[in-house]
């Protein structure tokens, strides 16, 4: 298993599942230099999936060692992004609700 199979994991145990309440959204996890995930969020449930999803509503990219800062909160995700080692396609504003669904 790969450090990033374990963050991950340590993702799913931080889920706050009365933040995704009504929610139908795909969240996809390009990670430069490491295999690929996608989320998907529906009606208060989280699934991760290894691979690319063809209904991300937003794309996530970074490196393996900023997806695990972020997850540790070792790394603040909006510096990373400012810092452009966090990339975004689609619905960025979509991105900042991946703080309440796992909070740190």
């Amino acid at each position: 298993m790969s450090s990033v199979d374990e963050t991950i994991q340590g993702m799913q145990a931080k889920f706050n599942a009365s933040a995704a309440a009504g929610l139908d959204l795909v969240f996809q996890f390009t990670i430069t230099d490491a295999s690929n995930y996608y989320l998907v969020v529906k009606d208060g449930t989280c699934e991760f999936r290894e691979g690319e999803s063809d209904d991300a509503n937003v794309t996530l990219i970074m490196d393996s060692e900023t997806i695990q800062g972020i997850i540790s909160g070792e790394t603040d995700g909006m510096q990373a992004f400012m810092g452009g080692k966090l990339r975004t396609e689609g619905d960025m504003m979509l991105a900042l609700k991946l703080s309440e669904l796992f909070p740190a």
